[in-house]
């Protein structure tokens, strides 16, 4: 369980990241605050490409960053949106590779909670690495 101090700053830093959305197609900018197990934030937003599959989303992006900075244990993400949307398939299914009892809260443009609670409840019986085997 995040503690209220950890809470506000991953929903400031989401919706900080958020501002920094490149979203001219959908004009829906999504920003996201990753929390690693060290305590260490990583942030991104969705930057939109007009050949469509090139975009990313804001929380692949905020997990490829950590990722490439050697962090593979997350604790929380917070994710912002106008309306406190939550994460698309692709998004649930790349954080569920590393953390599958992530907590996610999704905030809208206000910074209102509309959810708080582990992605698994967002992806039952998500696949993982094992699955392979």
């Amino acid at each position: 369980m995040l503690d209220d101090a950890t809470r506000q700053r991953l929903i400031a830093a989401a919706l900080q990241a958020r501002q920094r959305a490149y979203a001219p197609y959908s004009h829906y900018s999504v920003g996201a605050a990753l929390l690693t197990a060290e305590g260490a934030l990583f942030t991104g937003c969705n930057v939109e490409n007009a050949s469509y599959g090139a975009t990313i989303c804001a929380e692949r992006t905020a997990v490829v960053k950590a990722v490439s900075e050697g962090a593979r244990k997350f604790t929380a993400i917070a994710v912002a949106t106008r309306n406190a949307g939550s994460p698309c398939g692709i998004c649930r299914q790349v954080l569920y590779e590393f953390a599958p009892e992530i907590t996610v809260i999704l905030v809208d443009e206000a910074g209102q909670v509309a959810y708080e609670g582990p992605l698994t409840d967002l992806l039952p019986r998500g696949f993982r690495p094992e699955h392979l085997a």
